[in-house]
């Protein structure tokens, strides 16, 4: 009988049906005991592992399950008028901000930050932020208006 395969981890996803798909065994030059993962706005899923690499001290690992790229904000709730800082990739490029439909003015900080208020009308939903290079991106929290 061959022994087994030796067991490093591995990352999985879970449908809301329950399918279950592994989508990377850790072989242990490529890490060990994975932790941590947490999902960019790019889509992309990042990961540390406690082993492996060319020191064996561990390595930072990605995952990408084609999921979109998205926009999160900061705060995920608030009043009309309330400021709220939109995050995501490739921002620079940014033409319209809305709140569940409703459109907001916007002033771009960078490629990953716009800043806006929460406009008169909005209500609870999703923020979009339409860019010339990567289309609409839509957050993937909806946003609370609170009464």
């Amino acid at each position: 009988m061959p022994a087994p395969t030796p067991y490093y981890g591995s990352v999985f996803e879970i449908t809301p049906g329950g399918t279950l798909t592994n989508l990377h065994s850790f072989n242990k030059r490529d890490g060990k005991n994975p932790y941590g993962l947490v999902q960019d706005t790019n889509g992309t899923f990042y990961g540390t592992a406690y082993f492996g690499g060319s020191e064996n001290n561990g390595v930072v690992f990605s995952v990408s399950t084609g999921l979109p790229p998205f926009v999160e904000t900061q705060p995920a709730s608030g009043n009309i008028g309330v400021a709220v800082t939109i995050l995501g990739a490739n921002l620079k490029e940014a033409t319209a901000v809305s709140f569940n439909g409703t459109p907001a003015a916007f002033t771009v900080v960078s490629s990953s930050e716009i800043i806006t208020n929460v406009p008169a009308g909005a209500t609870t939903g999703t923020v979009t932020v339409t860019t010339t290079k990567k289309g609409t991106l839509k957050s993937n929290v909806a946003f609370r208006v609170a009464p």
